[in-house]
């Protein structure tokens, strides 16, 4: 699942790099073992120029100086990091207008469906986490797209019995029934500050799609990639390229008339706008062109769902997360919980010894995931036991210090005795210290490329998130279990791993990542990064990233990991994959000098800016 991650902190601090292909991806490739070239000679190095051992003391929190390698965004009230420039901009002007961090997560992830096409969306779906201060509550929000009441467990098998990857990611099968409008404004409705209507916040993402934006950055970049996708459907065609066929030039201007009027509808009736009458009408016609199955009575129905958080500690850190149908925020947490006791400060970050434990909890983590994941609503999901200290207390003496453990080797834990690629994240904090960690997706980058005629809405392709067949992987390589099977309105299993962390009650750090199935260790990484190698946030966002997902068995790492440290991981058993980068963090982290956030430099346009 490609996904867009932004986090807004309101108040005084609070789906291999694999930039994955804005085409459709092809499954995960079989990992290559990486060719280590012999080590070149060194210079000669004077014993004094060189530390004699590691500093022996650490600062409390991650500071701001002349000597690192990346500077945050700082800011005394509210900030809003995001994936697009623009969108950010929208969000900080809500807050300095005395909106609260809900209303400028809403304003943030209305405006992306227009600025960043390939993830941000009205015909996707997402999850919200909302920290409200004064309440001292943290909630979350599934807003995930949902199966028609028409799908079966068979509906992706070929006639073979086998899956068929065409009907889950490029035909009208494909969609799901989105619940991004419903559940921004659902965010609103309960939790926005009563400063601004729905209609006030939609109006920037009004006037951007009728304006037009500048073909430059991130559209400019993805555009082409997606033509082709984009180019079988001649609604989507008419919109994002030119009657050749061809991308948009850079410094053009790309103008979304349709879905101006499809936001103006939203903004007059609110919900009732996108989910009855013309707008679900259309949807519904377009998807049964070619083979869907998605009626008006799937839409009508949709609800978003509040949901309880799932909970964690780490080195003196508390962390909410998304819970199911997510797997992120449980195996975020069982992940955390394995790797505490070890020194991962100490190692030394990106060290052989560091990865090395990493991925081996990884592998343990993602064949839980394989196993025990899905929709909560049908099926039980053994929450409270994955994420129990005491089952990675169980779980831990697997990791073997010395050698990589062969996937086939392991095996999902039984968590029962302890019960007790393209989307997009923003984060947003306020002068209050609420906060909103956001992630919503279309799946694939311009997710099935399918725009509804009349509407200007790109639709999304997130069916390919459910398993085709028991055992059978996904798009990202992810092995899928019988407990995340289609059926009529079931939540497809998601990685979207939308975090908010607190220390003595308040705020810390608010984080997310899109990724597919690396948005889990991407998040993971980038609190340890703040957490054990005190890294201010963009250098905990910058920083090269390593992934491991049980299968396929390799180690996704980006450029910028020593050639040494891979050779010694080569040399434990390791199989190491060179990718691209992958992820794109938007955080914001709270320190003595203010709020301090950061947009990922993996992706051009993105922007972290505050008031």
């Amino acid at each position: 699942m490609r996904c867009v991650h932004a986090v807004l902190v309101a108040g005084l601090l609070s789906c291999v790099a694999l930039a994955q292909p804005v085409a459709q991806p092809a499954p995960a490739p079989a990992p290559t073992v990486l060719p280590v070239p012999s080590p070149a000679p060194l210079p000669t190095l004077s014993p004094t120029s060189l530390p004699t051992s590691l500093p022996t003391s650490l600062p409390t929190w991650p500071i701001i100086s002349d000597v690192a390698r990346v500077h945050p965004a700082i800011a005394a009230n509210g900030l809003v990091t995001s994936q697009e420039a623009q969108a950010t901009r929208v969000g900080v002007s809500v807050l300095a207008r005395g909106g609260n961090a809900v209303d400028a997560a809403v304003a943030v992830g209305f405006a992306l469906a227009v600025t960043l096409p390939r993830a941000g969306n009205l015909g996707g779906g997402g999850f919200m986490l909302v920290h409200l201060a004064e309440r001292n509550e943290t909630i979350a929000i599934d807003y995930r797209e949902m199966a028609p009441q028409a799908a079966t467990p068979t509906m992706f098998l070929g006639p073979n019995g086998e899956p068929d990857p065409r009907l889950s990611r490029d035909s009208g099968l494909a969609a799901g029934v989105p619940g991004t409008v419903a559940g921004l404004a659902e965010a609103h409705r309960r939790y926005g500050s009563g400063r601004f209507t729905l209609a006030e916040l939609i109006q920037p993402a009004i006037r951007l799609a009728r304006d037009g934006i500048p073909v430059d950055e991130d559209l400019a970049d993805s555009l082409p990639q997606a033509a082709r996708r984009l180019a079988r459907f001649p609604a989507s065609m008419r919109i994002f390229l030119k009657p050749d066929g061809s991308a948009p030039r850079r410094g053009e201007t790309l103008v979304q008339a349709d879905l101006a009027r499809s936001l103006e509808a939203i903004a007059q009736r609110g919900p009732a706008g996108f989910y009855e009458g013309t707008i679900a009408e259309r949807i519904v016609a377009a998807l049964g062109a070619h083979g869907g199955i998605m009626t008006v009575a799937d839409l009508a129905a949709y609800r978003p769902v509040i949901r309880d958080v799932v909970r964690g500690r780490y080195r003196g850190y508390t962390l909410a997360s998304m819970p199911p149908p997510s797997s992120g925020g449980v195996h975020l947490i069982q992940l955390l919980n394995l790797l505490e006791p070890f020194d991962l400060g100490a190692m030394g970050h990106n060290s052989a010894e560091a990865i090395h434990v990493m991925v081996e909890a990884m592998k343990l983590a993602y064949a839980d995931r394989a196993q025990h994941l899905g929709d909560p609503d049908g099926t039980s999901v053994p929450v409270r036991g994955l994420t129990s200290r005491a089952y990675a207390d169980i779980l831990r003496p697997l990791i073997d210090r010395g050698r990589a453990r062969p996937a086939a080797e392991v095996r999902p834990g039984d968590p029962a005795p302890h019960e007790g690629e393209q989307t997009t994240h923003f984060s947003v904090v306020d002068r209050s210290g609420n906060a909103v960690a956001n992630t919503y997706t279309l799946n694939f980058s311009y997710g099935l490329g399918l725009v509804a005629e009349g509407t200007g809405i790109l639709m999304n392709n997130e069916m390919d998130d459910f398993a085709a067949k028991a055992g059978a992987v996904n798009a990202y390589g992810l092995v899928q279990g019988a407990a995340n099977l289609p059926g009529p309105g079931k939540r497809p299993l998601s990685s979207m791993t939308p975090t908010i962390l607190f220390r003595d009650g308040k705020v810390a750090m608010v984080t997310g990542s899109p990724g597919g199935s690396r948005i889990i260790t991407i998040t993971l990484q980038t609190i340890l990064n703040v957490a054990d190698h005190r890294m201010n946030i963009a250098e905990a966002i910058a920083a090269p990233r390593v992934h491991h997902q049980w299968q396929p068995d390799a180690i996704d790492v980006e450029q910028g990991v020593s050639v040494d440290t891979l050779r010694l991981l080569v040399g434990r058993g390791h199989r190491i994959a060179p990718r691209p980068a992958f992820g794109n963090v938007n955080a914001i982290l709270a320190t003595p000098q203010g709020w301090t956030g950061a947009s990922d430099s993996r992706q051009r346009g993105t922007l972290a800016a505050g008031h």
